[in-house]
């Protein structure tokens, strides 16, 4: 059974580059029919929220990276870590280390002075008494001769000698448990198979490793993924796109598209963009990982959310708009149907956010017209025209688009006048600015009791510059 896990931290929110793992995790369960575990690294607990845990949870729940299993907590596992480093005292797999920090800082000076590389000395290492009035850490007894080698399935083969490890701290001096011991004691207990994780992990693989063998274990294959860098090739930040996951949910984005945008950061299957879940659960395969670092371009993502957009079923978009309106206070319930307005307006919004303050004005009314438009388009020329449009929508029997279309048509027909000297008024008097889908569709959306609310208002907006009564 291939076992992937996603372990992170609570001590912050997730961002693009950790969804990123989680998502490259859950890719390789789901396309080896294998588990996907979630696991809470919550062992700093002066960092760690529960409002923190509440957004990792909420934010794997909107992208739809469901666990096979309720997540672990490391919190609830210290009982287990410390009966391990016990069994590691007992057996000389781990020692107590009574060295002070000035004692420490001393040694790293020296080693810093000397050129040296800056590491544990091993000075507690062979103590064979116990010093029951001092404090005291627990190290692991890293092997001092040998090597040990990491078959990354990114990276390949990577080398490293333990003379270069130095004995690390697996229990501090008020008992809580470091994070290279507690990972290895948690993978061995959950039979994780494969862990995938940031190439900023490498170097504490041959630790890890070497803890594995003291618990004899199988040891886990490891994929390191390469960082992701904004496009002016520095680490990414928060300028970049790096902000909470859940800030593109309230952007409006959709959860496929930002999962399409993730998965090519690093990861590609030919030429190809566009992905659907299935299809990237199907592809993905770790070998094809990059090497190199990916890069994070807006544009890219924004781009994939207008296709996934523009082909997704309508009717598995209605509650991302729906969510979008009631975020802008936008009341749904008085206006056309949300699925028709999806159909019209998904070919010109790039999200959903910019979809349901785009398709306002068909839901609710507008104390103004923007000035500008009606200094520009209300003028006493189209008086008239407005007037018999008016007229031919008032007397409509059925309120669709080939009859509105028809009105429209017959009233630029009657004035000899091109659609442009009509259209841009009317669209202007209906929706209280200049830009619209076409402007037959956005008259049928907004309906006929505003429609005709608002061309009376224009028409005498009208007037009044006309001077006529």
């Amino acid at each position: 059974m291939i076992r992937t896990r996603f372990a992170p931290s609570p001590t912050g929110v997730l961002h693009i580059g950790s969804v990123r793992t989680a998502l490259f995790c859950w890719l390789y369960a789901r396309h080896a029919n294998g588990q996907f575990i979630l696991r809470i690294e919550d062992t700093d607990k002066e960092r760690s929220t529960q409002d923190n845990v509440n957004a990792i949870l909420d934010s794997l729940d909107w992208l739809g990276l469901n666990a096979d299993e309720d997540p672990v907590f490391q919190s609830d596992r210290f009982d287990r870590y410390h009966e391990i480093a016990d069994q590691w005292l007992e057996s000389g797999k781990a020692y107590r280390c009574y060295c002070t920090k000035e004692e420490l800082d001393a040694m790293r000076n020296s080693q810093k002075q000397k050129g040296e590389k800056m590491r544990y000395n091993g000075h507690c290492r062979e103590l064979s008494h116990v010093h029951n009035d001092k404090n005291y850490v627990l190290r692991f007894k890293n092997p001092r001769t040998g090597s040990v080698v990491v078959n990354d399935e990114i990276k390949g083969r990577v080398e490293f000698k333990n003379e270069e490890l130095d004995d690390l701290i697996i229990v501090r001096s008020d008992g809580s448990p470091t994070y290279n011991y507690t990972v290895v004691v948690d993978d061995v207990d959950m039979k994780i198979s494969h862990v995938i994780r940031g190439d900023d992990h490498l170097n504490n693989t041959p630790r890890q490793i070497n803890m594995f063998d003291a618990l004899g274990a199988s040891v886990p294959s490891f994929s390191h993924i390469p960082m992701t860098l904004g496009e002016d090739g520095s680490k990414l930040s928060k300028r970049h796109g790096a902000m909470d996951i859940r800030e593109y949910r309230e952007q409006g984005y959709i959860p496929e598209a930002l999962l399409n945008f993730m998965v090519r950061l690093g990861w590609s299957h030919g030429d190809k963009e566009e992905f659907s879940i299935s299809e990237m659960i199907t592809l993905f395969d770790i070998k094809d990982i990059n090497q190199s670092a990916s890069t994070f371009s807006p544009d890219k993502l924004i781009w994939l959310n207008q296709q996934h957009m523009m082909k997704a079923p309508i009717d598995s978009l209605v509650p991302l708009l729906e969510y979008q309106m009631e975020r802008l206070g936008i009341n749904g319930a008085h206006g056309p149907s949300i699925n028709k307005v999806i159909k019209v307006y998904r070919e010109r919004a790039e999200t959903f956010e910019e979809m349901a303050k785009s398709c306002r004005y068909c839901f609710e009314d507008f104390d103004e017209i923007n000035e500008k438009a009606a200094k520009k388009h209300l003028r006493p020329i189209v008086l008239e025209p407005l007037q018999e449009v008016y007229d031919r929508f008032n007397a409509l029997t059925e309120w669709c688009l080939d009859e509105i279309d028809a009105c429209i048509d017959e009233t630029v027909s009657k004035f000899d006048i091109n659609m442009g000297k009509l259209g841009q008024p009317l669209r202007v008097a209906v929706t209280g600015g200049s830009s619209s889908p076409s402007i037959g569709l956005t008259v049928e959306l907004i309906g006929r009791d505003r429609v005709l609310e608002r061309l009376q208002k224009a028409i005498e907006v009208v007037k009044k510059r006309s001077g006529s009564n």
